[in-house]
């Protein structure tokens, strides 16, 4: 069940999109077509994925790991010692399997994927939820002969995925563990969100999204919402302690939190794609769990299967309150485990330990 890549671009330093250039040694998978839950349809579509460890001939060591918004495949490389021989995700005893997104810019079939008329998506890709994504997840679990994980677990993006695992697929899971993240994207974060897209598409280049045969795609609105996001990864505390009101000392006349916002905006700039930037936060933007199921509580108050919570207590974009709600309104999770960082959202990327010891836990439970 593999296929050539329909994604997978990155840019050059024009901004344009080119063929290539993804990191990690990625496996593909088409599924043939895919029913959205606003009634559109999309053929053919590829799944990007990588694996680590063996499946046992019980098939019951498999483990799916969520990735956030601009995570990919390779977990790796964006969740370092996190899987390996014995670490967290211990692949002498577990099958590790990450699928990029749908929607995604790293192999999976998104906006800069050729569509079957043999041009890029670019404006014409279809609006996505998270239940696309899970959608889109199931049916390569089922390609893959996979029909039950014993962990689904994800940070941000990542732990929205898993907690609809858990109340649609129940069977098809031990245990779930949901990372910084929440049942219902709120009106902060959809509006610091809004206008993250707002200056991607008032970016001169974006052309209504249709920007892959321009010289110059939308570098500049790009960054601005990277520089806007990576705000609400860190915390206040940081930014003053680690930068205050430091020059850069060069001849920029730029303070150095500016550079360092600089430098994460041409990081992003050069590994993603805009328009599936917008993509997945609108996605985001649009997860609520209770949605036609009789609100939040009715929604979680129906999961059977075992939850671990986790919240990182200075998180200002998914702050601990998000995280209580789940453990509370969920009769089977486990008590919420607060982890202590200074790095706010981004405490799931760096504090490793902390976070590895309760992957193991929730890998017990399923």
């Amino acid at each position: 069940m593999t296929s050539h890549p329909s994604s997978g671009v990155s840019p050059d330093v024009t901004g344009a999109w080119l063929e290539g250039d993804d990191p990690g040694e990625r496996k593909f998978l088409t599924i043939p077509s895919l029913l959205l839950e606003n009634g559109d349809r999309l053929e053919e579509v590829t799944i990007a994925y990588q694996s680590w460890g063996v499946l046992n001939e019980a098939r019951d060591n498999a483990v799916l790991i969520n990735h956030a918004l601009t995570g990919w495949s390779d977990v790796p490389g964006w969740w370092p010692s996190m899987v390996g021989p014995g670490l967290p995700f211990d692949t002498d005893k577990y099958f590790i399997l990450c699928p990029n997104v749908i929607g995604g810019c790293q192999g999976s079939t998104g906006p800069s994927s050729i569509a079957p008329d043999g041009k890029r998506y670019g404006s014409r890709f279809p609006t996505l939820t998270i239940r696309d994504m899970v959608a889109a997840e199931v049916a390569f679990s089922d390609a893959l002969g996979i029909q039950k994980y014993r962990l689904a677990v994800g940070p941000s993006l990542g732990g929205m995925r898993a907690l609809e695992w858990a109340i649609t697929l129940p069977d098809r899971i031990g245990a779930i563990c949901t990372i910084g993240s929440s049942a219902v994207a709120t009106g902060d974060q959809i509006g610091t969100a809004s206008i993250q897209i707002r200056a991607i598409r008032n970016d001169p280049n974006f052309h209504n999204g249709d920007y892959y045969e321009s010289k110059r795609g939308p570098v500049d609105g790009m960054g601005i919402a990277r520089r806007i996001a990576h705000l609400t990864y860190r915390t206040e505390a940081e930014m003053d302690v680690r930068f205050g009101r430091e020059l850069q000392g060069d001849d920029t006349g730029r303070y150095a939190v500016e550079s360092y916002l600089d430098h994460q905006a041409s990081k992003l700039n050069h590994r993603f794609d805009a328009n599936t930037y917008i993509c997945l936060t609108e996605a985001m933007n649009s997860h609520d769990v209770g949605r036609e199921r009789g609100g939040v509580a009715s929604a979680l108050g129906a999961i059977t299967v075992p939850v671990v919570v986790v919240s990182i207590d200075t998180d200002r974009l998914f702050p601990p309150r998000l995280q209580a709600e789940i453990a509370e309104l969920v009769p089977s999770a486990l008590a919420l485990t607060t982890i202590s960082s200074p790095f706010g959202h981004d405490g799931f990327l760096v504090e490793v330990e902390a976070v590895g010891e309760v992957i193991r836990h929730a890998l017990t439970l399923g």
